[in-house]
Parts: structure tokens; C-alpha cells; sequence
């Protein structure tokens, strides 16, 4: 029983039956000027509901009666774009406007019935329900007295669910509106996924660096070496703190420009930092780097120090040979260790896995693994 009166307690049953109130007033209006023309009203909001802005209107009320505390109620807010909008739009209004008609008939004709049947069980004859005048006076219409009530509970209810239901199909998002919020929705998982790949290979390469730089200067045990070794330490962790506070400035505002992120021109930075950790890098570079367009020139950056960080990390301290080359609308980058003996390490694999979907986003490809006796990260990124 606590369930089916539940209704009436909640704020939203009565928020959609003023809903369906609201267009009853220009038709009272109209019929109080011309009541010999009850059609027109309908016949006026067809070109109503072909105004772009009426469906921004009607979505904000629907939104804001219909389902007040859903926060995603399937219900659109934007104007009309396309024919196909316009017309469900003119749709809704009549919809709207023949539910209201028969929800506010429900709410005047039902309780008029109920009071007459009261009346009648307490011996007085009717004088509102031109159905009822002709009946007699007798105790047992008392019993009749809540079918009424019952009845307009379920009118006010049910028109209200159905009122909904229209709203939802009628005013809700287009095709087009729904391949837009995809879209959204896509840009926004692909740039967490961008932040995720930045902090690993930032973060990663840091910390990395500052693991071999210690371990290097605890074995040497020379106070010079050990001064060198601090201040890579100290280098490389000042670096990747400003990397680490751009992508947090990210997450504070996603529109923040890219511009800020570091490119291959700043190369040299991360050559430096594999060479203070011991690592013998020979890097040869030909072609114009200022040349490369943003995204390559970035995502070149970042795929050249993940590179450097899985030498560093699971071969140690050897010849690495780096090769970047810009030619033929192409950038080819290609870091090459001796093929050591696989030494225990962090990591699961995600920083080469991150080196292919970079590769790939860009339309070009990345291979890893053992070549001719050496591990190999050969990537090329198309420039156009």
C-alpha cells in the first residue's frame, strides 16, 4: 500500500501535472475570445514549433518539471537543426496540448464525481453531473465515492509518466546530437589517455634516471662522481616537476594550449640527462627539426625519452646509438642498445605499448624488439 501511494508524496508528480496544465491557459484565453473555434490554438502551434528556438524552450521546461532531479533525463536543450527536428518539435506541442485537455478534464470532472456521490449517500440530489441529477439519494453511493479518486490518481499519475515518455522520444537528442556527444565523450577518454601516457613517460623517465644516478654513485663511491650524479638527480627531477605541474594545469583547465609541451628541439635535454646516468649515447641528427609540424615534433619528443628510459632501466649503462631523421614528409626515429641479458625492472609494458599508440595516432607505425643482435624502438611519423 506505502508503495502505491508513494506518488503523492513525490514532488515530481505534481511538477508534471502543472506541466501539463500550462498550454490550458492560451486555450482558456482563446476560448473566452472565440469559443466557437477551439481548433485554432492547435492549428496555431504548427508554425510555432518550426521556430529553431521553441524546441530550446520546450526541452528546458520538460527538463525542469518532467524530471527535476535526473541529471541525465534524455531530454535535449539545443535548438532545432534539422527539418526532422522542427516536426518532432510541432509533434510534441499537439501531444502536449491534447494530454493537457484530458489531464485537466480528469482533474475537474473526477472530483465533481466524487462529491456528487457523496451527496447522494447523504441524501441531498446532485446539482454539478448532469449524468447524476436523475439518480435517487441512497446511503450506498458512499461506496462508489472512492472510484473517483482512485480514478484521478491514476489519471494524474499515468498522464504524467506518459507526458515523460513523449518528452523523452520527442525532445530527445537527434542523431546528430548523439554522434556529437560521442564525439565529446571519445576526446575525452583519448585525452586521459594522452595525461596517463605524459605522466608515465615523464614521471617515469625521472624517476628512472634518479634510480641508476644513485645506484651508480652508492657503487663508485667517489665524492666527484657522486656531486655529478646529485646534480643530474637534481636536473632531471626540477624537469620533470615543471612536466609534472603542465599536466596537472591540464587537468585544471582543459583547454589549456599544448604549446607549453616539450618538442624535439629540446632533444638534446634528454641525450644529456641518458649520458649523466652513464649510458655512451651517439646521437646523429639530420633534417630540419623546426620543420615538423606539433603533434609529430611533441609525440617524437616523448617517444624518443621513453626509448632512452627502457634503455636506461633494463640495460643499464650501455652504448645506445639514436638516429633522427626528417625526410620525405617522414620523421624516423630509431634508439638501438646492445641486446643484453633482460634484467628485472619496473613496468609492465605499458611504455612500449604507449610508444605504438602514439605512433598510431598519428597514422604512422613503431616496431620494438631484438634486431640483429641489438634491441631496437624504430618509429615513423608521417609529417603531413
Amino acid at each position: 500500500m506505502a508503495r502505491f501511494l508513494r506518488p503523492l508524496l513525490q514532488g515530481t508528480t505534481y511538477t508534471r501535472l502543472l506541466h501539463l496544465w500550462v498550454p490550458l491557459l492560451a486555450v482558456s484565453l482563446w476560448l473566452f475570445i472565440d469559443p466557437s473555434t477551439p481548433w485554432v490554438p492547435a492549428l496555431v502551434l504548427v508554425p510555432v514549433g518550426l521556430i529553431p528556438a521553441v524546441r530550446r524552450g520546450e526541452g528546458v521546461q520538460a527538463r525542469l518539471l518532467l524530471t527535476p532531479s535526473e541529471e541525465d533525463s534524455g531530454i535535449s536543450e539545443t535548438p532545432s537543426v534539422t527539418w526532422r527536428d522542427r516536426g518532432r518539435t510541432v509533434l510534441w506541442l499537439e501531444a502536449r496540448m491534447a494530454l493537457g485537455a484530458a489531464a485537466s478534464c480528469a482533474s475537474v470532472w473526477l472530483p465533481l464525481i466524487a462529491f456528487d456521490l457523496a451527496r447522494l449517500a447523504g441524501g441531498q440530489v446532485p446539482g454539478g453531473i448532469p449524468l447524476l441529477d436523475t439518480v435517487r439519494p441512497h446511503w450506498a453511493y458512499a461506496l462508489l465515492v472512492p472510484l473517483p479518486l482512485i480514478a484521478l490518481y491514476g489519471a494524474v499519475v499515468g498522464f504524467g509518466e506518459l507526458i515523460t515518455a513523449l518528452a523523452r522520444w520527442l525532445l530527445g537528442p537527434s542523431a546528430a546530437e548523439r554522434l556529437a556527444a560521442l564525439e565529446e565523450r571519445t576526446e575525452q577518454l583519448l585525452e586521459r589517455t594522452r595525461i596517463a601516457r605524459e605522466l608515465h613517460d615523464s614521471i617515469g623517465h625521472a624517476l628512472t634516471v634518479a634510480v641508476v644516478q644513485a645506484g651508480a654513485a652508492r657503487a663508485a663511491g667517489d665524492p666527484e662522481f657522486t656531486d655529478r650524479a646529485l646534480a643530474a638527480i637534481e636536473e632531471t627531477g626540477r624537469s620533470s616537476l615543471e612536466d609534472l605541474e603542465r599536466v596537472l594545469g591540464v587537468l585544471r583547465e582543459s583547454r589549456q594550449p599544448v604549446s607549453g609541451r616539450p618538442t624535439l628541439a629540446d632533444a638534446d635535454r634528454l641525450l644529456e640527462s641518458a649520458r649523466a646516468s652513464g649510458a655512451k649515447v651517439d646521437a646523429e641528427v639530420t633534417g630540419a627539426l623546426e620543420t615538423l609540424p606539433g603533434p609529430v615534433s611533441r609525440e617524437g619528443y616523448r617517444i624518443l625519452q621513453e626509448a632512452l628510459t627502457n634503455v636506461l632501466r633494463h640495460a643499464g649503462a650501455v652504448p645506445v646509438r639514436v638516429r633522427v631523421a626528417v625526410a620525405d614528409g617522414v620523421l624516423v626515429l630509431e634508439v638501438r642498445n646492445p641486446l643484453t641479458v633482460a634484467v628485472p625492472g619496473p613496468g609492465r609494458g605499458s611504455g612500449l605499448r604507449g610508444i605504438r599508440e602514439r605512433a598510431a595516432l598519428l597514422g604512422g607505425r613503431a616496431r620494438t624488439g631484438p634486431d640483429e643482435g641489438d634491441w631496437q624502438v624504430h618509429a615513423e611519423l608521417p609529417m603531413g
